[in-house]
């Protein structure tokens, strides 16, 4: 049954006005985002020099709960293929999957079934585009880790736009193939503002898009989402769109706090991109959520009733490229205190100098670790968790999504939400 606009409303994300059914529907997706992060987000965010603390796009568009656990093989505890393949396609798949059911047969995802009924489709991530969310909306594979398969199978997809980072996995031959299919092929950020027409695959980096917190707030997922949806918009059937702030999860499985709000804030000023063509379309719905948890994230820890967001802002890079410049500068002392925002003890610095002698990476694990110490951070894994997540919606068709429900479940009231038949041209 389809949710009616909604008139004399309290609830700011449903429309008052509008269609029941949307033209263009609007999958994001913050990988690994459990409540925990939106949580700590709205602190990271909160302004110290009021006494209210503020809303956050996520609290302003917080509509329900999803259960995100895989197939029974494949136990409680979800991957990002098994749970990307339920928002996808509406099945429980295993762990691994990507749009195959558990006898590796092929599933029917949402954008197919866009693409039949004349609607342009597209993907726009931080991750490399066959990670495995995306890959799950736009190919089918017995396992996520068959990268270059995957971006081969994405040549079959008919996507009008796919933008994010990989160009590791496309070969020149590949990208030969792309472009006489008429992709526009661009592998400079800076180019996506001379595509003025579809169809586009934007390569933007070898695998990952720069961490946020080290790319001086560019908003490079804010920027191609615009983009997606400028492009996307041209089709007068519609679009199915899916977004993912996919380094959340990085940096979530890393146990690293401050480059997790990073990626935060870099979904968040996504989310209100889209949130105001929502507002201006009157014909799009969002649904956000996110495929799982990660690394058991604590706002507080070690028994003591506080946790200091303050210390993150102070911190100016990631902990691996301070580690980075720390290995390769005598006076890496002063580098790290520069920029990690403040002066370690003599026990800190000890405890740095034993991990920098023996490289980048326990230098970088010592960094997390007196990021989590000064800023009373906890975690309780390195994988994911099995606990709920969030969803978050606006526009026709918002009301779907309110309330508990199961990943499956907000797949198939997406898909019900498509157009019922193809428009004739």
């Amino acid at each position: 049954m389809i949710s009616p606009a909604v008139t004399g409303s309290a609830n700011s994300n449903v429309p008052t006005a509008g269609p029941a059914r949307p033209k263009n529907i609007i999958i994001m997706i913050g990988d690994g985002m459990g409540p925990a992060y939106t949580t700590a987000y709205r602190y990271y965010k909160d302004n110290p020099e009021t006494e209210e603390i503020e809303q956050t796009v996520f609290d302003r568009l917080l509509v329900g709960m999803s259960s995100t656990y895989p197939a029974s093989v494949s136990g409680y505890v979800t991957d990002s293929a098994a749970s990307a393949t339920a928002l996808a396609t509406g099945f429980k798949s295993y762990n691994g999957a990507i749009s195959v059911d558990t006898e590796k047969r092929s599933l029917p995802t949402l954008m197919e079934k866009a693409k039949t009924l004349g609607l342009a489709t597209g993907v726009a991530v931080t991750s490399q585009v066959n990670h495995a969310t995306p890959a799950a909306f736009l190919a089918h594979n017995e396992s996520r880790r068959n990268y270059i398969d995957i971006a081969e199978s994405y040549l079959n997809s008919d996507a009008d736009v796919i933008l994010g980072g990989g160009q590791q996995y496309f070969s020149d031959s590949l990208l030969a193939q792309f472009t006489a299919k008429g992709y526009q092929h661009i592998n400079e950020f800076s180019q996506l503002d001379a595509i003025s027409a579809p169809k586009v695959l934007g390569l933007f980096a070898d695998v990952q898009l720069p961490w946020a917190i080290n790319d001086n707030q560019s908003h490079k997922l804010s920027k191609m989402t615009q983009k997606a949806i400028d492009l996307l918009s041209q089709n007068q059937q519609g679009f199915v769109l899916l977004v993912e702030g996919s380094l959340i999860d990085w940096a979530g499985h890393s146990n690293d706090i401050a480059t997790a709000m990073g990626e935060m804030d870099e979904f968040a000023a996504a989310i209100e991109v889209v949130e105001q063509f929502v507002r201006q379309s009157k014909d799009t719905l969002v649904v956000i959520t996110a495929d799982h948890n990660t690394g058991g994230l604590s706002v507080g820890a070690n028994d003591k009733y506080e946790w200091n967001p303050a210390v993150l802002h102070k911190v100016k890079a990631s902990p691996d490229e301070i580690a980075a410049r720390a290995v390769a500068d005598n006076n890496w002392q002063d580098v790290i205190a520069t920029l990690i925002g403040f002066t370690p003890t003599e026990a800190e610095y000890a405890l740095l100098d034993n991990a920098r002698m023996q490289g980048n990476a326990p230098l970088t694990i010592a960094l997390r670790k007196l990021i989590d110490v000064h800023s009373n951070t906890g975690w309780t894994s390195g994988g994911h968790t099995a606990v709920d997540v969030q969803v978050f919606s606006s526009g026709p068709g918002a009301r779907l999504f309110s309330g508990h429900q199961d990943n499956i479940d907000i797949a198939n009231k997406v898909m019900s939400l498509l157009p019922l038949s193809a428009v004739k041209q």
